[in-house]
């Protein structure tokens, strides 16, 4: 099976959430030679095509010849002036390396790794996800809204933000129904969600469209310092990273990659005053709120001094009731992901990538796991689980 003569589906070097980017350049300058491993998740247990291996095979095998080009280059240091002018440099020589990569098919079952230096793979995650979603859709024939129904319905929901007054970042890269469907949804949230609107995760259609990138880690940050330095260390050690590369910029930090209780213990009066704020990312996002207003309010942290960054499957719905909760209690916002770019007619897919080790520098590999506030997106070794638990007293 052979893709048609059709444009690649990836067609930029930064079609990529902007958190990527911002890890990477942190990885440059203090691991190096760090490795990582990267595991696909087919949390919705779904069938794939037969020959989709292929068709992703060869998708990933054209991404070798994108690269950042001059204008992208010059857009990049003067958006995020906190990007070293040396790692621009290295970021407009950097090519993906498919053998990277590792494609499998058995059945309609799914098999995708990324393995090698932490530095390069780190790139891959999102675009290869966002890869087997619009594909999976176009190799399965499956038909989608028309544009006139995706931007009708996106107009609906930031036009409801927008009444309700709160803002909204888009964060829908990696589940996207297709580049098609995503550029359309930030062009209709641009369009109409002026006050509300705030950004989008895409760096590529941050660009495209002049909005702002918007990210700062994920949870392999976490998850490697575990690797590197203990589960009791993780949380300390990857803030202080943070703040050693970044100097204060980019300061909203996640908050569960080891149960939210555990993070704040570690989230102390200086972390609690110099970061901008928090993101919550799974749990009663309601208890969560509380949990952070107590958490400040300890501190003499006045709550409306800060913002919590919601981002856990949001909906109308549920940020209507986020909002009604938080609102005179502390600063909000929220990124929406799959219900702006998979909002097309058709079911999501529910997949995830994640870290599963990690290599320290000269040391051996080790097994890493992220144990969020719903035991149900627990992922890793269930060995690692289990010490991780024992280790941080989670019961």
């Amino acid at each position: 099976m052979r893709i048609p003569d059709t444009p690649p589906v990836i067609q930029s070097l930064l079609d990529n959430d902007f958190y990527k980017f911002t890890m990477q350049h942190a990885v440059v300058k203090l691991f190096p030679r760090a490795k990582a491993h990267y595991r696909f998740i087919n949390r919705g247990n779904h069938r794939f095509p037969d020959h989709f291996s292929v068709v992703l095979r060869q998708e990933l095998d054209r991404m070798a010849e994108l690269r950042l080009t001059g204008e992208e280059k010059q857009y990049l240091a003067l958006t995020c002036p906190y990007l070293d002018p040396t790692y621009l440099d290295f970021l407009q020589g950097f090519r993906y390396d498919p053998s990277e990569v590792t494609v499998r098919q058995t059945g309609g079952e799914l098999d995708v790794s990324i393995s090698g230096y932490w530095y390069r793979t780190i790139l891959w995650e999102v675009p290869v996800m966002a890869l087997i979603s619009e594909l999976y859709y176009r190799v399965s024939g499956l038909q989608r809204n028309s544009d006139e129904q995706v931007a009708a319905v996106t107009r609906s929901k930031i036009e409801h933000y927008r009444q309700l007054g709160v803002k909204i970042a888009e964060f829908g890269t990696r589940r996207r129904h297709s580049y098609a469907v995503h550029r359309l949804v930030v062009e209709t949230l641009k369009q109409y969600g002026e006050g509300s609107f705030t950004g989008t995760s895409n760096v590529h259609l941050a660009f495209r469209s002049g909005v702002k990138p918007i990210g700062t880690h994920a949870h392999e940050w976490f998850m490697f310092h575990a690797a590197g330095y203990g589960f009791k260390m993780s949380n300390r050690m990857a803030l202080e990273h943070w703040v050693e590369v970044y100097r204060g910029d980019l300061g909203i930090a996640l908050s569960d990659t080891y149960t939210t209780p555990v993070f704040f213990a570690a989230f102390d009066k200086k972390f609690s005053k110099l970061f901008d704020g928090i993101r919550h990312d799974s749990g009663d996002p309601l208890v969560f709120a509380q949990a952070a207003i107590d958490h400040y309010r300890a501190f003499n942290i006045d709550p409306l001094s800060k913002t919590i960054i919601f981002s856990d499957g949001l909906d109308p719905q549920k940020v209507d009731r986020i909002a009604a909760f938080c609102r005179g209690k502390v600063g909000m916002s929220f990124g929406i992901g799959t219900n702006f770019t998979n909002d097309a007619g058709l079911p999501a897919l529910n997949i995830v990538i994640k870290m599963v080790s990690a290599q320290p520098e000269d040391r051996h590999w080790i097994p890493v796991v992220k144990l969020s506030d719903e035991p149900g997106k627990y992922t890793g070794d269930p060995e690692m689980i289990a010490l991780a638990k024992t280790v941080l007293q989670i019961s």
